[in-house]
């Protein structure tokens, strides 16, 4: 088995394909880690990195970003007719059709449980745990996310 080496860490980190990924959803995250604190005027506290981090949903879907800054270096680096490139396409056609689809129903529906069993729980006394809500995007949460996933990868690509 292979060990890495610091020059092969290096080469992966300044690798545009990496660069592009990675500031593709940081970027996204960091924005809408903005809009979260200003949006709701919270004080700055141990959320922010959980927010930063972590958060599902809002505005730039960060999903988006991140699979069209890869599929944009992809293409730019390697050639649209390059077949890792067009793998990455379809991919990202998937996780931004969960991102609308899939994950915004679960969420939909997760909320609704949630408030039965808050009913349940107040008018007959039944315990209830509530589940998960998935956060999901509306289309232009995806749109900005997939201009800033694009954007970013070009930037790479002419720094």
């Amino acid at each position: 088995m292979d060990t890495v080496d610091s020059t092969s860490l290096h080469q992966l980190i300044v690798s545009p394909f990496f660069l592009s990924a990675f500031f593709s959803w940081f970027a996204a995250q960091f924005i809408k880690t903005l809009i979260f604190f200003f949006s709701r005027k919270h004080k700055y506290s141990q959320k922010i990195f959980i927010t930063l981090f972590w958060t599902t949903g809002g505005m730039p879907s960060s999903h988006s970003a991140l699979v069209t800054g890869i599929a944009t270096s992809l293409g730019l680096g390697l050639g649209v007719d390059h077949p890792l490139f067009i793998v990455m396409v379809f991919y990202g056609l998937l996780i931004v059709r969960d991102s609308l689809g899939v994950r915004r129903a679960a969420g939909a529906q997760a909320r609704s449980l949630n408030q039965l069993g808050r009913r349940l729980q107040k008018d007959f006394n039944i315990e209830w745990e509530p589940v998960k809500e998935v956060h999901g995007h509306n289309a232009m949460e995806v749109l900005v996310g997939i201009g800033l996933g694009f954007a970013t990868a070009l930037a790479v690509y002419l720094s």
